[in-house]
């Protein structure tokens, strides 16, 4: 991470808190995207001369007073706050269930055969899955709500959800002991209707797929609690989709420095 550009970013993320503005309210006075703002106050993404000067018009502050190599800050304003949380809140999840179930059927579909996918490494799929389509179109896919659980993000409807599959055909249930471990696995009976995802949609879970159906249990649990998403939330309560924008490598799926036009 360049050091100027975290520097740039901390004080524009405190003049934008003198000023009283959410993230939200400033990226739309820019006309730039909030995960870009995000990404800028992060000091993760390049500022053009014509986006510090938008900046420095809407905050009120000077260019050579952002540059100043003696800039004071009054007092320190954290870049996400736990007033912040609640209003860098954009997009509210509608759960969207029959996609959620192809979802599903789609990744068993392509990995229920490799003997470490059981129903931990599944959650994680359907978590990155989700979670890596919104970080990059900043709209969800299937718009599940997850849950910070000790081996990782859960959804809060998969059980009720899988049942539900199992009792109507969709999928067939059993336990299998797996190097010792008691493991819950699932195959798919029925196809996915592939209709209801998008080409983007499908290109993102295969990569997912493609880069996680093949850890164990344990390694993508410890690889999900690296995120940032699980990082920030507090046991057993809700991931705020918003908090994708702060990732870092290798998590984060998205190339920030390309959303200058933003």
């Amino acid at each position: 991470m360049n050091k100027d550009n975290k520097e740039i970013g901390k004080r524009i993320a405190w003049m934008r808190g003198q000023a009283g503005l959410s993230q939200e309210e400033l990226a739309m006075q820019v006309g730039m995207s909030r995960s870009s703002l995000a990404q800028i106050e992060l000091g993760k993404r390049n500022l053009t001369a014509l986006e510090l000067t938008a900046f420095a018009e809407h905050l009120n502050f000077s260019l050579d007073e952002i540059m100043s190599a003696d800039f004071k800050y009054e007092h320190r304003i954290d870049v996400i706050s736990d007033n912040e949380q609640e209003e860098i809140r954009i997009s509210v999840p509608t759960f969207n269930v029959d996609k959620f179930k192809n979802l599903i059927l789609y990744i068993l579909e392509k990995c229920a055969g490799r003997p470490n996918v059981g129903e931990t490494v599944l959650y994680k799929l359907l978590y990155f899955s989700d979670f890596n389509y919104y970080e990059i179109y900043e709209e969800h896919l299937t718009g599940a709500t997850y849950r910070k659980f000790a081996k990782g993000p859960v959804p809060r409807e998969v059980n009720d959800i899988l049942k539900e599959m199992v009792d109507s055909g969709l999928l067939q249930f059993f336990n299998v002991k797996y190097y010792g471990y008691q493991q819950k696995r699932y195959f798919p009976l029925v196809a996915s209707d592939r209709r209801l995802f998008n080409g983007a949609e499908i290109e993102v879970i295969d990569k997912v797929i493609d880069q996680l159906c093949g850890m164990s249990a344990v390694e993508i649990s410890k690889f999900s609690h690296g995120d940032m998403p699980w990082k920030a939330t507090g046991d057993r309560q809700e991931i705020d989709y918003e908090l994708v924008f702060y990732r870092e490598a290798p998590y984060s799926v998205r190339t920030y420095n390309e959303d200058c036009d933003d």
